[in-house]
């Protein structure tokens, strides 16, 4: 599925140097989709080369003119939708359903970033002096390396060659070797929409090695990352040799807070909905869930019937509410995650295993905990699965303390029928991003991004862009 492909530099596919490649396995079936290109030393440096030769050309090009080409990219994603989403569910297992959802999202993402492309707003400050005028300019800041992850392809890569052709930058896309289809479609799109050669590129192969081959390099002007915590420092620490402009959004363990005036029936539908998508793989994840002890017999038991009620296999089949895990080392880490947690002492009320019936594939049921405490591992560490660990809490106070008695802040959740919790609750959450009654936290035109180990800059809303250009002031005399 992978021989139109290849290393994309220059406007146009092109094997790698060496020809040289790697198997990409389904997740469904544990099987072998293809071969994808893995890039060499040689390519990146042709790679660099295009980008800095594409951006001398996409930053002259005039902001309308680049609005309509981010704004066909947009267009042709929603015309390709159903074909990217299959891509998703081939590389990552994602139901179809979701594979439309991720893919539309992505299209709102260029056709707002094409919009902001005519809005990048310079200043004029009235000068202390009378003969001299102060203006303020933003420019595009040059080459963007754009490091992907499996769970999100499609949109995460959106997010950051979007605002990067909005901003006037050209951007080299790294996606991740477990996902590579998915964002080369998106090159075809973005070939197709007429953007002109060099200004998009991608790099697939060997993550660690490309990366450092692409910091290192005086070229690129600034990085973005979607990624672990861990895979964050790294890159920041080498960036650091540069003073190069990093961008990171990095890991998430979201608190799920209810409090005693919720409909529980209600907020079920709302944890259903942002626990399971793509079976828990998800950043923005809920996965520490603090319930009041006035409610937790009874969301527990609501939520448990909800959760049978999905249908697990493979997404490319209908009705299929949850796919398989993504990586085999990631269904590992999960079971292990589960067998601590039960040492720990946590009492499994619900899955807790890779289901029957299926003898091929990474599977794993949506898993539910009770009796679970802070210093518990999985209260600690990321789960990055379908899992739910659940625990009590007395009042406002303790369950804000506790909720952000971790490194991570990215997401927050809260559900409450109080306006003055709903606000209390949102203001004092030491989350980038909160969602009160909505199961809804991502979208093109609001920042996205966190605080604390989760990373730093935003990605989406009107102050995205801002990451990818530099401030320019000056000071004009009116006479030489």
């Amino acid at each position: 599925m992978y021989s139109n492909f290849g290393q994309f530099i220059d406007g146009k596919w092109q094997p790698s140097e060496n020809n040289n490649t790697y198997d990409v396995i389904n997740p469904a079936t544990e099987e072998i989709i293809g071969k994808a290109s893995k890039a060499s030393e040689k390519d990146v440096i042709k790679a660099l080369k295009s980008a800095e030769k594409g951006f001398e050309i996409w930053k002259k090009t005039p902001a309308w003119e680049r609005s309509a080409k981010i704004r066909k990219i947009a267009d042709l994603i929603r015309k390709r939708k159903n074909d990217l989403a299959k891509w998703l569910a081939i590389e990552v297992g994602k139901p179809l359903i979701e594979g439309v959802g991720e893919v539309t999202g992505a299209a709102d993402i260029f056709e707002w970033n094409s919009e902001e492309t005519k809005r990048i707003f310079g200043q004029t400050v009235e000068s202390r002096f009378e003969d001299t005028r102060v203006q303020v300019i933003y420019q595009p800041i040059g080459v963007v390396a754009a490091l992907v992850p499996w769970n999100f392809p499609i949109i995460l890569a959106s997010r950051k060659i979007s605002t990067a052709l909005a901003a006037g930058c050209s951007v080299i896309v790294k996606p991740d070797v477990i996902t590579p289809g998915s964002v080369m479609e998106l090159m075809n799109i973005v070939n197709d929409a007429g953007i002109p050669p060099g200004v998009v590129n991608l790099l697939s192969g060997d993550p660690e090695k490309i990366s450092n081959q692409l910091i290192m390099s005086d070229i690129i002007k600034k990085v973005s990352i979607t990624g672990s915590t861990r895979v964050g420092k790294l890159i920041l620490k080498k960036a650091a040799d540069k003073v190069q402009r990093v961008t990171m959004e990095l890991s998430g363990h979201a608190p799920f807070i209810v409090f005693e005036d919720s409909n529980i029936d209600k907020v079920t539908d709302m944890a259903i909905a942002s626990k399971y998508r793509n079976n828990g793989q998800v950043c923005i994840s809920p996965s520490r869930f603090y319930i009041h002890e006035s409610k937790k017999e009874e969301f527990t038991k609501n939520f448990i019937e909800k959760t049978k009620k999905l249908k697990i296999g493979n997404g490319l089949q209908e009705g299929v509410n949850l796919g398989p895990i993504t990586t085999k080392k990631r269904l590992n880490e999960i079971e292990n995650l589960v067998e601590k947690t039960k040492k720990e002492g946590g009492k499994i009320l619900y899955g807790g295993k890779r289901p029957a019936g299926f003898n091929k594939g990474y599977f794993f049921e949506p898993t539910i905990i009770d009796n679970v405490k802070d210093n518990f591992t999985v209260m600690t560490e990321e789960p990055f699965g379908p899992i739910t660990a659940i625990t009590t809490f007395k009042n406002f106070d303790e369950v804000i303390t506790r909720a952000n008695k971790h490194d991570c802040g990215l997401a927050g959740y809260v559900c409450t029928n109080s306006m003055e919790k709903a606000y209390k609750a949102s203001e004092q959450l030491q989350t980038g991003v909160v969602a009160v009654n909505t199961p809804v936290v991502a979208t093109a035109e609001t920042p996205f991004g966190g605080i604390k180990q989760t990373g730093y800059g935003r990605e989406g809303g009107s102050v995205g862009i801002k990451d990818y250009l530099n401030i320019k002031y000056t000071h004009l005399g009116l006479s030489g």
